[in-house]
């Protein structure tokens, strides 16, 4: 075996009942470099990380680790032997401090007590080494989810892990903070670790990876140094096809001035101040802005789930009247939030509960709910949205990230809303289902509904909008016409009040 290969993955194979959903993988990695994995969503991707992780055990195949055959029961052993994963969906203690996260399970201690001078020493060396600016005190739940991600970043370094899996690891990062990332990717790389990139954002695969594995259906179509590829490959070998433009073409016409937003300021913190903005009907408007600028806190305003303390909410010319986001649903709006496992669906339930979960009024024949209109609804959305499952009844957490959002896609879309609000609604979604729901979102605008969405992917702020508002410090720093802006024009905007 080669010296330099520090993972290698032969002929593994995984079937769930009659499913195979991987099918002979070889996979090597080698020491000091940076493998991006990439494939649509159910390719096959995490299926394999769970395999490596001990989370499921492989049917067939050998995983050897610096030359020796390992079998990891869990992540516990895999992490202590020195393979480590950040995952796109963070599973940490949110009312614990940074300090427990780091430490969770492998407390120092002297004379049987937990040394808390030691953790705070670690720590503090840990995020410097890292160039990290974090406070080992800060109760993680008062974290942005990019500074939780960082902090699981830094944790993994702690466990000297010589194998880091980073599974989407920029899809709630700005571009600064996508820098800093690949700055500690590469002086890691320097030191000798090796990563496991998974991404759907091929400018990012071609900037940061040194080779690319494609895997489709459970097999792995093609590995290449990323000097030997380009994109359209890429998307050939990951969609079967090939995929002319990143973005369709955004032809829909607004009309009237529809939705406005006058003085909006915010009850509680992060305090949003004095934001106005007007939308047109049928419009697609963007909202930017470098992470903690208030986006996410924006769409929570006007959907109901923070408290607004002044100003107003104007629809069709209506001053709207709501306190919660019950009634705001009852006004025909819509939100997709940020972070589908915490607050986008019902995880211990099937696809189709949480497809029809937001229109039971919808599926009631004579006052009684009706099994087979709550059926006919999910296998509609399944269809619509393309996803990839067994049936309905499969739990949501059986599919991968990708088609869980197709099913919160579509669970609104059953309501047909006026005002579709979406806060990275292509978070974790491969390049050919994103073109769906781009797709998707202009097609709705065509036939007048209105879209407020929100997007740290600059790329895909200036391909899906009409115009674009952005936010700095919780403030509105502009808005200016998509056609007639660039990338330069945004960032200097979202740091006008930094």
């Amino acid at each position: 075996m080669d010296n330099d290969i520090v993972l290698q993955i032969k002929g593994l194979s995984k079937s769930f009942a009659k499913n195979k959903v991987l099918d002979g993988i070889n996979l090597s990695v080698k020491k000091g470099t940076v493998m991006g994995l990439m494939g649509e969503n159910g390719a096959g991707k995490s299926t394999m990380m769970k395999c490596l992780f001990g989370i499921y055990a492989k049917d067939e195949g050998q995983i050897l680790l610096n030359g020796k055959p390992i079998d990891f029961k869990s992540p516990k052993e895999a992490l202590e032997s020195g393979v480590a994963m950040v995952h796109q969906e963070l599973n940490q203690c949110l009312d614990r401090t940074v300090i427990d996260n780091l430490f969770l399970g492998r407390y120092p201690t002297q004379f049987g007590v937990v040394d808390e001078v030691k953790m705070m020493k670690d720590s503090l060396a840990l995020f410097d080494s890292l160039k990290m600016n974090v406070n080992p005190k800060t109760i993680m739940r008062t974290m942005s989810v990019s500074q939780r991600q960082m902090v699981e970043i830094a944790k993994a370094v702690s466990y000297n892990a010589k194998i880091i899996v980073l599974d989407e690891p920029t899809s709630s990062l700005t571009e600064p903070e996508v820098r800093k990332l690949f700055s500690i990717v590469n002086d890691l790389k320097k030191q000798g670790v090796s990563f496991v990139y998974i991404s759907h954002k091929m400018d990012e695969i071609f900037e940061v990876c040194d080779e690319v594995s494609v895997l489709r259906d459970g097999k792995m179509i093609v590995t290449k140094s990323i000097k030997e590829t380009e994109m359209n490959e890429l998307i050939a070998a990951m969609v079967g096809r090939s995929l002319d433009k990143r973005f369709p073409d955004v032809d829909n016409t607004p009309g009237r001035d529809y939705f406005e937003v006058r003085g909006l300021s915010t009850k509680y913190e992060p305090f949003l101040k004095d934001i106005s903005f007007t939308v047109r009907k049928g419009e697609i408007f963007g909202l930017y802005g470098l992470v903690g600028a208030g986006r996410s806190e924006l769409l929570e305003s006007i959907f109901g789930i923070r408290t607004i303390s002044s100003g107003e909410l104007i629809l069709d010319g209506k001053k709207l009247h709501f306190k919660n986001c019950k009634e705001a649903m009852d006004y025909n709006f819509a939100l997709i939030t940020e972070e589908r496992k915490l607050n986008g669906m019902f995880g211990k339930d099937t696809i189709k509960f949480n497809t029809v979960i937001t229109n039971l009024n919808g599926y009631k024949t004579f006052g009684v709910l009706s099994n087979r209109k709550m059926q006919e609804a999910a296998d509609r959305e399944i269809k619509i949205m393309n996803t990839k499952c067994v049936s309905s009844d499969e739990l949501i957490t059986a599919l991968s990230g990708g088609n869980q959002q197709k099913v919160i896609f579509g669970k609104w879309l059953e309501r047909s809303p006026d005002i579709f609000l979406m806060d990275e609604p292509t978070r974790g979604i491969d390049v050919g289902a994103k073109y769906e729901i781009y797709q998707l979102i202009i097609n709705m605008a065509k036939q007048g509904k209105t879209i407020i969405v929100v997007s740290s992917e600059m790329p895909e702020i200036l391909g899906i909008t009409n115009r674009i508002a952005v936010m700095s410090n919780h403030r509105l720093a502009g808005i200016v016409d998509t056609k007639d802006t660039d990338q330069e024009a945004l960032l200097r905007l979202s740091a006008k009040y930094l």
